[in-house]
């Protein structure tokens, strides 16, 4: 039974994980069609995604802590129970406002998945091997932008727009079904009993005073941002600017989590061979080069369709090496406090992406530009952050040297 539950491990974490993401995806084909019913435009539409990313951003802060000191299951049953709730009330919403509400009540439940699953690897494994099992995990949380957008266009061809929203607490009712039958409790009792609100609060200080631990966090966070503005962008230009279909849209939109799939599932022979640091010094390059040559052709009159699938395939790629290896490395010398840590981690990447939302879509003209621009700058600022973080000196400080 048990080695049962060890071997689904890396898909039940996956879907809890995937939930959140599952959230965003499957609802991206119906944006304009929401708008439409319910008598919106494209940036007050935005601002559901807006509303959930903050959410997510905030209430991790409070999940991490109390993870820490309960364990981890019990977070996770409430916050799939808030996930539920909010999308029951999403379907019902009678004007954008009450969807912005209820959008961001999902966002409080759906990063319960998130931060917790990133400390119960923690708990269980370090180094290569927390690597290999978050790229596994990764394997299952990337289906969601592939199944997730062509789910949602056939839910709404086949019904409407509020009926993604039912779909959604089906896939919250499955994941409570895996926590109680294959998801292990992976905090101890004395692990427990040695946390508090107390020690939560001087966690998040010392978290706060280690640049290392900062340094691949923000690399992350600008990562995951480069990644957020093309979800938040995508179905307004792919089909209103681009003229896709909604299906059509779909399939180019998985094309870039295809890419994100196979390039994470290399991290752990990758790591193995190259060590955690390289490897990421190598991918925030490629993904920097990548994600300025996108551009570039762009500003320059050059940029069409092709163009833009063919470059953030690319990139993409590149940043599926980058988001789980930083987090590990993030995460490697706080394991006493890996659910605050994660926790603080998911808070400052959902702020990161929502800031960076906030800001392009105020110079959101319905082309592909505005976004491409903003996925170059998140770029750079990652080259710019992994330079300085993974220099020799910063790098080869040994876990316990750091504050």
């Amino acid at each position: 039974m048990q080695q049962n539950i060890k071997a689904s491990l890396p898909v039940v974490l996956g879907l809890l994980t995937a939930i959140g993401l599952f959230a965003i995806d499957m609802y991206l084909p119906a944006l304009p069609e929401i708008g439409e019913g319910l008598h919106a435009g494209s940036g007050a539409v935005q601002a559901s995604l807006v509303s959930f990313f903050v959410a997510m951003a905030l209430s991790q802060l409070v999940y991490g802590p109390v993870s820490d000191m309960i364990g981890r299951k019990k977070p996770l049953y409430f916050g799939l129970s808030l996930f539920s709730i909010g999308a029951v009330g999403c379907a019902l919403s009678p004007s954008i406002e009450w969807l912005v509400g209820f959008r961001a009540l999902q966002g409080v439940g759906a990063c319960a998945g998130a931060v917790i699953c990133r400390a119960i690897v923690r708990d269980l494994f370090t180094g290569v091997a927390a690597a290999q099992l978050m790229s596994r995990l990764l394997l299952v949380f990337s289906v969601s932008p592939i199944l997730a957008p062509l789910a949602g266009s056939g839910v709404t061809l086949a019904a409407s727009w509020r009926a993604i929203f039912w779909v959604m607490v089906l896939a919250a009712a499955i994941g409570a079904v895996l926590v109680t039958l294959r998801l292990p409790e992976t905090r101890s009792e004395e692990a427990r009993s040695q946390s508090s609100i107390g020690s939560a609060l001087a966690s998040y200080g010392t978290l706060l005073r280690d640049p290392y631990y900062l340094g691949l966090v923000l690399i992350a966070s600008f990562g995951m941002a480069s990644y957020m503005i093309y979800v938040a962008n995508s179905s307004f230009v792919l089909i209103e600017h681009y003229g896709l279909s909604p299906g059509l849209y779909s399939v180019v939109f998985s094309m870039n989590a295809v890419s994100f799939i196979g390039a994470s599932q290399m991290n752990g022979r990758l790591s193995r061979r190259f060590g955690l640091r390289r490897l990421i010094r190598f991918a925030v390059a490629g993904f920097a080069l990548a994600s300025t040559a996108l551009f570039a052709a762009f500003a320059s009159g050059f940029g069409s369709l092709p163009v833009l699938s063919a470059l953030l395939f690319v990139a993409y790629g590149f940043l599926g090496m980058v988001i789980p290896t930083s987090a590990v490395l993030a995460l490697e010398s706080h394991g006493r406090i890996a659910g605050t840590a994660s926790a603080l981690m998911g808070t400052l990447q959902f702020v990161t992406a929502s800031s960076v939302i906030g800001v392009a879509s105020l110079f959101f003209d319905g082309t592909a530009l505005p976004m491409v621009t903003t996925i170059a700058a998140c770029s750079l600022m990652v080259l710019f952050l992994a330079a300085l973080t993974l220099r020799p000196a910063a790098a080869a400080r040994p876990a316990e040297e750091r504050p």
